[in-house]
């Protein structure tokens, strides 16, 4: 699992869309420009409170999303069949005589893109 800040941000990456604006702007502050809540609320004219509450529940949004469309999970599920195929490539790339290999790296492809069509 991905450490909490680098998961959160992902999450935004894939559902920020779908937060109000007002959200997407405190949590952008907090996560991606690395702003304390108290420059926050300064910054927004608003209570450190209230920086917090609207962060937790971006946070607690974000999450349920996932929960439901689980597109993070699938997304990384990808990108770890993807990287054990380029694993497999680079000991085909030393042997240079392997066929089973390239069996499994056919596999993991094919299932990277039938997971996505």
């Amino acid at each position: 699992m991905l450490e909490k800040r680098a998961y959160l941000t992902l999450l935004f990456d894939f559902y920020g869309g779908l937060l109000t604006e007002k959200q997407k702007l405190i949590f952008d502050l907090y996560y991606q420009c690395d702003l304390s809540l108290g420059e926050i609320a300064e910054e927004q004219n608003v209570s450190r409170q209230a920086v917090y509450d609207i962060i937790k529940r971006s946070e607690n949004t974000l999450e349920e999303y996932e929960k439901k469309l689980q597109l993070v999970s699938k997304f990384q599920a990808n990108k770890d069949k993807l990287q054990k195929a380029l694993k497999i490539l680079d000991i085909i790339e030393k042997e240079k005589n392997s066929t089973c290999e390239l069996d499994e790296i056919r596999d993991l492809i094919n299932s990277v893109v039938e997971d996505n069509y």
